[in-house]
């Protein structure tokens, strides 16, 4: 963490308006965008956006620096994305993420795709935005945090409050499961078999 957001924070904690500000747009862009991935939705995801700033703000004097301010409001806005999640109803969230894995793990081959300079980054992501519709919350979360915003294992386990080994058995569900609806979409679409 730069020495500079460390002042930030102690002034924040203090009532600066200033400082509040600055950290409020220093981790704005990062925020709406895991709202985004997570609600599926701008609106939502703009609520999330400020709930999670509001939360700080009112909480700003409970923060101990054990983690960093990024993991502090990743947190809080992953807890506050998973509870709307839950109260809109908008994915099967009562579904137990501890059900057996599938039953042969060893099936984890390399998806099937085209020539990658016949896949650009967008059409890409289009395909894996759709593909994700099909992850629970709890799943989505551990996927976005560990391989969209690079998080490592034990960051990813911080900010959801679970432990190393949960997360890394989250992930492989996660990856099962976007590999093979990857594949469906993929196949499904009518350039791949033109490729």
């Amino acid at each position: 963490m730069p020495k500079d957001e460390f002042e930030l924070i102690d002034l924040a904690k203090k009532g600066d308006h200033t400082a509040l500000t600055a950290l409020v747009k220093r981790y704005s862009p990062r925020i709406y965008n895991l709202g985004l991935r997570m609600m599926r939705a701008p609106e939502d995801a703009e609520d999330v956006l400020q709930e999670t700033f509001l939360t700080m703000v009112k909480k700003i004097q409970t923060f101990k620096g054990q983690s960093s301010l990024y993991t502090w409001l990743y947190r809080i806005a992953m807890n506050i994305s998973l509870e709307k999640l839950k109260d809109k109803h908008r994915t099967n969230i009562t579904a137990s993420i501890d059900d057996p894995l599938y039953e042969n793990l060893g099936r984890f081959e390399p998806l099937d795709l085209p020539d990658k300079d016949k896949l650009d980054a967008g059409q890409f992501r289009q395909y894996l935005d759709t593909a994700m519709e099909a992850l629970n919350a709890k799943l989505r979360a551990v996927f976005i945090l560990r391989d969209i915003e690079g998080q490592s294992i034990a960051e990813t386990a911080k900010i959801l409050g679970l432990t190393e080994s949960n997360v890394k058995v989250r992930l492989m569900r996660a990856r099962l499961i976007l590999r093979d609806k990857l594949s469906e979409i993929m196949k499904a679409e009518e350039w791949y078999d033109q490729v």
